[in-house]
């Protein structure tokens, strides 16, 4: 599980970086220093990418809060 701590101290490189934290949630960083809150989630057999917001605008308490309300509202017959 990621910390807030460790999301500060990433260090940049030439390829974009995924870091998991749980549930499908991931902060995708970009060469450029974007840092990109995304979740991954499967919904009929298909997999999908949903993008909650940017970091730090989205904290990551904020993040994990809408990524459970984000894959609550991805299943069928909710």
């Amino acid at each position: 599980m990621l910390t807030d701590t460790a999301i500060r101290k990433i260090k940049l490189d030439q390829r974009p970086q995924k870091l998991s934290d749980s549930g499908g949630l991931f902060l995708y960083v970009t060469p450029a220093g974007g840092r990109l809150w995304r979740l991954k989630y499967r919904f009929q057999k298909k997999e999908k990418l949903l993008s909650i917001g940017t970091y730090p605008a989205v904290s990551l308490k904020e993040a994990r809060a809408k990524c459970g309300k984000g894959s609550a509202e991805a299943r069928p017959g909710s």
